[in-house]
């Protein structure tokens, strides 16, 4: 990050030709943001989230942690660069503004650096979470340390800074699908395409970051699609095929992704993959 946490390491960052930024962030709110749902309710749940945790989300992209958080009473603050689409997404299903709607107690969204957050208000930050993949992309975690470290200077020692990622490539039935990414990328590779996880992935972010690693976990999250086409949609969204598109272009990224997909289509034309991410807890000094 310098740019930020948000800007340098995640995936979905790269702005990246052919392709309709805004058709991806509704595939990413709609199809592919709930396969994550396990991994946020097991942070949540053993973090005991409720009404008196006060909620940093950071690349809280279209919403969805933060929506859970809320329901669970806490108060909320987003914080999301260079996604101003899955960023509009969030603030329609957080703010009344964009809704039309009751606004989530507390609930704010940031587009912009950690510093841009302001005033956090008489009660500071109790919890940290970055639930974007660290690790996935091929030198993404190089600036997360520096900026995570901006934001959770936001924060007072002892606060619980999540950090999450994928879990091991043998684990993990996606990561065959993904290897096209690293494949068609490999002209430009270090551009940004896919790489397996590494073991120490989170714990190397949070020492570079001045943390304190204080316990991890493994949750199962499945990618379950209604068909190869819902499944193309909802990877593609996630920013991973990002430099493939950009070595090749998205004709040929759709076409051996769907070859790739063959092994994991079941006879109803539903897609199945199961997967481990890992998430660990860390905390402020």
């Amino acid at each position: 990050m310098t740019p930020t946490l948000v800007r340098r390491h995640l995936p979905h960052s790269r702005a990246t030709p052919q392709v309709d930024q805004w058709a991806r962030a509704r595939d990413w709110a709609e199809i592919q943001e709930r396969m994550l749902v396990p991994l946020y309710e097991a942070v949540y749940e053993r973090l005991d989230v409720g009404p008196s945790t006060r909620l940093l989300g950071l690349g809280c992209g279209s919403g969805l942690a933060l929506l859970m958080a809320s329901a669970r009473g806490a108060s909320v603050t987003g914080l999301q660069t260079h996604a101003p689409e899955r960023l509009a997404l969030a603030r329609e299903r957080l703010l009344p503004a964009a809704a039309g709607t009751r606004a989530r107690a507390g609930a704010r969204l940031t587009d912009g650096e950690p510093a841009d957050i302001g005033d956090a208000g008489t009660a500071p930050y109790n919890l940290v979470t970055v639930f974007e993949p660290i690790g996935c992309v091929a030198g993404g975690s190089d600036g997360a340390a520096e900026s995570l470290a901006a934001a959770t200077a936001l924060v007072g020692p002892g606060v619980p800074v999540v950090l999450a990622g994928w879990g091991p490539p043998e684990r993990c039935a996606t990561s065959s699908v993904l290897r096209v990414a690293t494949k068609l990328a490999a002209p430009v590779r270090g551009a940004g395409g896919w790489r397996p996880a590494r073991r120490d992935d989170l714990e190397e972010v949070a020492r570079r970051a001045g943390l304190r690693p204080d316990g991890s976990g493994r949750v199962a999250c499945p990618f379950g699609y209604a068909d190869a086409d819902n499944a193309v949609r909802g990877l593609l969204s996630t920013g991973l095929f990002d430099a493939a598109v950009a070595a090749t272009d998205r004709v040929q990224v759709d076409k051996e992704v769907r070859e790739a997909l063959h092994p994991h289509a079941r006879r109803d034309g539903t897609v199945w993959m199961p997967n481990v991410f890992r998430y660990l807890v860390a905390r402020t000094v």
